[in-house]
């Protein structure tokens, strides 16, 4: 049983790390630098972000 729980964590953390390389992959050759280190989400709460003293 506990063999069993250990193989299949094995299993999804295989899995997860798989998919970290492809989207790490994808999203670098999808976006260029320029986008990927920009901050304008960062920008756009600033500017909707009313504070009042």
């Amino acid at each position: 049983m506990w063999m069993a729980l250990s193989y299949a964590s094995w299993g999804i953390s295989i899995v997860l790390a798989l998919w970290m390389l492809y989207d790490w992959f994808k999203v670098d050759t999808t976006f260029s630098e320029e986008v990927l280190t920009s901050s304008r989400e960062g920008e756009l709460e600033a500017v909707s972000e009313k504070h009042r003293i």
